[in-house]
């Protein structure tokens, strides 16, 4: 009995660390020399490939240090009925020598990568994440430090993205009209 314990268990160790990432996503460089330290505070959603789980406009994230040396993750949003959505989360350097891989993990059970594809650190950030390409599980976002991003800058991340085979006309873009957003910044 003991013995089938072990390996029921071993499955399903393989089985959650195979879903987290598998070879149908492909395996982009990352951002060179990524300095978390820089890349802390508020970021504004520019662009994303729709998810099941980020809803609303006006969309932020905020990253902030813990005690625990992990980074804080704060996403708002607001929904379509004026109220605003928020989501907590934990993102950790899973390899200090390639730290612009994280994963970011809303809760205990699981995580999700969180790859820093390009970021100027006060201007762009390019993020991508994939668990299945094949089950649609592909993410990615255009960030900014504003509300707005010039279109050249916004069409040289469009432009990556499309070299790893993201369908970039998926797109969607995010309202950070300032009329409409301003419940969020108050």
């Amino acid at each position: 009995m003991k013995a089938m314990q072990v390996i029921l268990l071993t499955l399903l160790v393989v089985l959650v660390t195979s879903a987290q990432y598998d070879d149908s996503c492909p395996k982009p460089d990352v951002q060179a020399n990524f300095d978390v330290s820089k890349y802390l505070g508020k970021w504004y959603g520019i662009k994303k490939l729709p998810t099941p789980f980020q809803k609303g406009e006006c969309s932020t994230a905020f990253y902030s240090l813990k005690s625990s040396g992990e980074i804080g993750v704060l996403n708002s949003g607001l929904l379509e009925d004026g109220t605003i959505r928020s989501a907590v989360a934990t993102a950790t350097v899973k390899d200090p020598s390639d730290p612009a891989k994280l994963a970011v993990s809303f809760s205990p059970e699981s995580s999700a990568p969180y790859w820093v594809l390009s970021t100027d650190y006060e201007g762009h950030s390019l993020v991508y994440s994939c668990t299945n390409r094949q089950s649609g599980r592909e993410y990615a976002w255009i960030l900014s430090r504003e509300p707005t991003l010039p279109e050249e800058t916004v069409k040289k991340l469009e432009d990556v993205l499309s070299s790893i085979g993201i369908d970039v006309d998926k797109m969607a873009p995010t309202n950070q009209n300032e009329n409409y957003c301003s419940v969020m910044h108050q």
